[in-house]
């Protein structure tokens, strides 16, 4: 049996550690039944398997709990409308399928399960009850490709409006406004709307009222500044205490999933700065490098140096706009005017690098959109010389602050289990005392060559760990930069490879072939092998991932996009009930999250 496996994924070419990744297969085929399962060969660093639907529950159930590598998080789950690939060789024979992404933080590996479905026959089991944060994951997929998870608490819809018709991310759903009739809002329909809108308790299990005392409901948001803009939550309050809560987002939904289907592979590259729009580079970072894998191309020191370097700035300016909204919402207001001073004083470098501020879209695939100007060295310099002094003194000013200590302090506060439970990442995990940061853990980009530190916590998660941590991180992204200050690499900002885009200007101004390779590539985009790839990275607000598929085209076939920040508004009603209204404005404040990266 073993030896059969074995030559199994010696066959499929899959880069497995023999210790880990072959051992879990092994266990599967030999505590199960080898025929239940099918081992898919991907570009993705992880065994993705196919398991039957009559036993992919104990399966989950063996992964969580039994086997040798404890999967013990649920980090994305979502489905696929297989109907329309055109290379079906290594997938299992079905009309959907919809897969589950566990990892397992303490020992740092990741399986993919991937289990088929029929247009016929489109329901499978709910896992809500294995993984808590299945619950929103679920009833996205449900919405998006009219899957139903049998037994799933509440399975309504979490991002589009209720009189939404048909499923957006099946293919035989358009992916363009001109293929719908012209939209109308007639009085009718704003009517509807709006009483769609209406909160009824009941149908989230909810009393209105106990013996003595009726419960009063509040909403809060999607108006309101402590909600960021979009973002409502339904509070049942007894006096000033939180009896529950209904987290409801959808509010800032733009398809940017459905609009990978319809983009090039080069053109999709400004919808990524999006996603997150405090991140920008940072987020162009996994799209790129999951393409980069399916056209196999591997780019220089240079290039993976530059990227760490714009990385760290964006992750630095994020930084300083959390840390200084964060006091505002405890009622501080100096800090955002002093901290949008420095960030102006980044954006500057950002700038002066890129050619823009907040979405420069400049990462390419196999490379960048230009080298680094002359006279990076000085600009950069000049602001790392300025930003530690200025941190010291919020840290004095603010932060050590009695009264933020005593507001902050102890406030919504959850351990490592709870925080892997709901799928926690980022400073929020590593605050429990996890130590897991995927810049060390899995490093990419050349992340590897680079002395720093990751900040951890004492083993409880609050509100003031959480913001102190991230201004750990920002003394540490410093130390990030300096080195690419004092180790810029030489050579080429763009690798020499047929499928980066695009061809240089003073070869295309010359040369008849590369003129028509350009067109071709900026036009149509370049023609991708089929296969599939995933690339995660520790982003400004936890882990951010892209999931690619590509059926051998110039556009992506399916194109997953796994946010922090989807997870961690899912986590608030079991942190804050028995909390005051007050408490839960320092909660949402610590957790760091925009609504663009919430529903995408």
């Amino acid at each position: 049996m073993v030896d059969i496996i074995e030559q199994k994924i010696n066959t499929l070419g899959l880069k497995y550690d023999n210790n880990s990744d072959i051992s879990i297969i092994r266990e599967l085929y030999l505590y199960f039944e080898k025929k239940f399962f099918y081992v898919q060969s991907t570009h993705i660093e992880c065994p993705v398997i196919w398991v039957n639907k009559k036993i992919f529950i104990e399966v989950i159930l063996f992964l969580k709990n039994k086997s040798s590598v404890l999967y013990n998080m649920l980090f994305d789950l979502h489905g696929i409308d297989e109907r329309a690939r055109n290379y079906k060789k290594e997938i299992i024979n079905c009309d959907f399928s919809v897969f589950y992404h566990l990892c397992s933080i303490d020992k740092n590996k990741d399986i993919i399960l991937k289990v088929p479905l029929f247009e016929k026959k489109l329901n499978i089991s709910s896992i809500h009850h294995i993984f808590l944060n299945s619950n929103w994951y679920e009833r996205e997929t449900w919405e998006m490709f009219g899957i139903i998870f049998n037994n799933h608490p509440n399975l309504t819809r979490i991002i589009m409006p209720k009189t939404w018709k048909g499923y957006p991310l099946r293919k035989d759903f358009p992916a363009r406004a001109t293929e719908y009739t012209p939209f109308s809002l007639n009085a009718m329909k704003l009517k509807q709307e709006m009483e769609d809108l209406k909160f009824d308790p009941k149908l989230w299990g909810m009393k209105n009222k106990e013996k003595n005392s009726d419960f009063m409901f509040l909403n809060l948001g999607p108006n309101h500044p402590s909600s960021h803009g979009a973002f409502r939550i339904i509070l049942q309050l007894k006096g000033e205490k939180i009896i529950d809560c209904v987290p409801d987002i959808g509010y800032h939904h733009r398809g940017a999933e459905k609009m990978a289907e319809r983009q090039s592979w080069h053109s999709y590259i400004p919808y990524t700065d999006r996603i997150e729009y405090l991140g920008g580079c940072v987020n162009e970072m996994p799209y790129i490098l999951a393409v980069e894998k399916l056209a196999k191309i591997i780019v220089s020191d240079r290039i993976k140096v530059i990227r760490v370097m714009l990385s760290e700035l964006f992750r630095i300016n994020s930084h300083l706009l959390y840390i200084s909204t964060f006091i505002q919402d405890i009622g501080g207001m100096t800090p955002v005017f002093l901290a949008f001073t420095d960030r102006q004083k980044v954006y500057d470098v950002i700038e002066f690098i890129t050619g823009s501020r907040m979405h420069p879209a400049w990462f390419r695939i196999g490379g960048l959109a230009q080298d680094l100007p002359k006279g990076w060295e000085k600009i950069l310099k000049n602001m790392l010389s300025w930003l530690p002094k200025r941190l010291n003194f919020y840290i004095k000013s603010f932060l050590k602050n009695s009264i933020l200590i005593s507001r902050s302090k102890n406030i919504a506060c959850y351990n490592k289990k709870e925080a892997l439970d709901w799928g926690v990442t980022g400073s929020g995990l590593r605050a429990t005392g996890v130590n897991f940061d995927v810049r060390k853990n899995r490093p990419y980009s050349g992340y590897d060559f680079f002395n720093f530190n990751i900040p951890i916590g004492s083993g409880i998660s609050d509100c003031y760990s959480r913001v102190m941590l991230k201004v750990e991180e920002i003394f540490e992204s410093i130390s990030i930069l300096y080195q690419c200050l004092k180790n810029m690499p030489e050579g080429s900002f763009k690798m020499d490879h047929p499928l980066t885009t695009p061809p240089l200007k003073k070869y295309v101004l010359k040369n008849i072939e590369t003129l028509i390779t350009h067109f071709l590539n900026v036009s149509w985009g370049p023609v991708i092998p089929p296969n599939e790839s995933f690339q995660m990275i520790e982003a400004t607000k936890g882990i951010n991932s892209y999931y690619l598929i590509s059926d051998g085209g110039t556009m992506s076939y399916r194109t997953r996009i796994r946010t922090p920040s989807f997870p961690h508004l899912q986590q608030i009603p079991s942190v804050i009930r028995g909390s005051l209204i007050s408490d839960l404005i320092v909660y949402l404040g610590s957790i760091d999250f925009v609504m663009s990266d919430v529903d995408r």
